[in-house]
């Protein structure tokens, strides 16, 4: 179990096939659930616009009860989501307007239907002009990034190389939202650092192993061997530190996503 740390020769290139296979079903699981009409991605309130309203009450409430009280108020479709524990709630409704008489038209349907006492911890705007921006501005954002890596990795090894790094990107952002698709979690603006915390983190692993491949192939190929005999121990020669330093900041990222709070909970999701 340990040998991963000292010597070893495992066989990944021989591998490869069954890990395109799992990775292509990964992806076209998450952009088919992307793609599928009422499904998709959830955008916050960042990205969507609308306005939200964090009540904590002083006993727990139900989903339930909350939405039959919104339910003659008419802000819009509404998306009610418990906030850590059965007391603490978010309210996004589509609804925008002078945010304290949208505040209004909350407590006092919330009062009106005698749920228990609560108080307004947060209570903000988003125009939808500006969602739609912050989308736009993602989106370049990550691909800017991408163009970045291609460049350097292409000027740093080769072309070839720059655009099998950039696969590699794209594959992983793409089985992140894939799992936030799938899970119903929202993409807003600590999940856009996530994703390109993730662009950073897997370039950086891509670089170690191509620097030790260049390095091998440097010696000179023996006779016998080929190039992915080469590939396959540049991997095994970077694996220890490959896992140990995964493993450091999966562990950080467990305990960020328990004890983190809800605000994080989405953001440590992703990275891990």
């Amino acid at each position: 179990m340990f040998r991963i740390l000292g010597d070893t020769n495992y066989d990944f290139i021989g591998k490869r096939r069954w890990a395109y296979l799992l990775s292509a079903v990964f992806i076209v699981v998450g952009v088919g659930s992307i793609l599928m009409p009422g499904v998709g991605l959830r955008y916050g309130i960042d990205f969507a616009g609308g306005t939200l309203v964090q009540l904590r009450f002083a006993e727990p409430v139900r989903v339930e009860a909350i939405r039959a009280a919104l339910a003659g108020v008419q802000l819009g479709e509404s998306v009610i989501q418990q906030f850590g524990d059965p007391q603490e709630y978010l309210i996004r409704v589509a609804a925008g307007g002078e945010l304290e008489e949208i505040s209004q038209r909350v407590t006092g349907a919330l009062q009106g239907q005698g749920l228990p006492g609560f108080e307004v911890r947060r209570l903000e705007f988003v125009g939808p002009q500006v969602g739609r921006d912050l989308q736009l501005q993602a989106l370049q954002a990550v691909a800017w990034g991408i163009v970045g890596i291609l460049i350097y990795t292409a000027i740093r090894f080769d072309f070839k190389g720059g655009v099998t790094a950039v696969v590699a990107l794209l594959h992983d952002v793409l089985v992140t939202l894939g799992a936030f698709s799938l899970t119903g979690r929202e993409l807003n603006l600590p999940v856009l650092a996530a994703l390109l915390t993730i662009v950073g983190y897997s370039i950086n692993d891509t670089i170690v192993v191509f620097d030790r491949i260049r390095e091998n192939r440097g010696k000179g190929i023996r006779k016998g061997q080929t190039l992915a005999d080469v590939i396959n121990a540049s991997i095994n020669q970077t694996l220890s530190r490959t896992l140990l330093t995964s493993l450091t900041v999966f562990l950080v990222l467990v305990v960020l996503y328990l004890f983190g709070g809800e605000v994080l909970r989405d953001f440590s999701f992703a990275l891990l």
